[in-house]
């Protein structure tokens, strides 16, 4: 695991709540307050979508919310933004699933 353990403003690590969640059906712990992206990268995973065309692997890129490269399915809801969403205590999180284009099917229909 990587993380910073000692902050100036956050305080120690030691002094956080661990949270157990899931990834995939597997266990993992987070701490209080850490978003599902951060406890991914920190248990290492780096993966967490595929792209809806190419299918080639995505993960975290802008870690503020704009780019929504790290969408991921939280408890049944798809397209969760796992930079900007706390994991909470049990929350099941699933790797983004490759969905077709709307957009290219609308135009392919025509």
């Amino acid at each position: 695991m990587t993380r910073i353990i000692d902050h100036p403003v956050l305080g120690k690590l030691e002094n956080s709540v661990r949270i157990p969640f899931q990834f995939d059906g597997l266990r993992y712990e987070a701490y209080e307050n850490e978003t599902i992206a951060a406890a991914l990268l920190a248990n290492g995973i780096r993966k967490l979508r595929d792209h809806e065309d190419s299918g080639t692997p995505r993960g975290i890129y802008c870690n503020i919310g704009h780019c929504l490269e790290c969408r991921v399915t939280v408890n049944n809801q798809a397209n969760v933004r796992a930079c900007l969403t706390i994991v909470e205590k049990d929350m099941i999180v699933e790797s983004g699933k490759q969905h077709p284009n709307i957009v290219r099917r609308m135009v392919e229909n025509r």
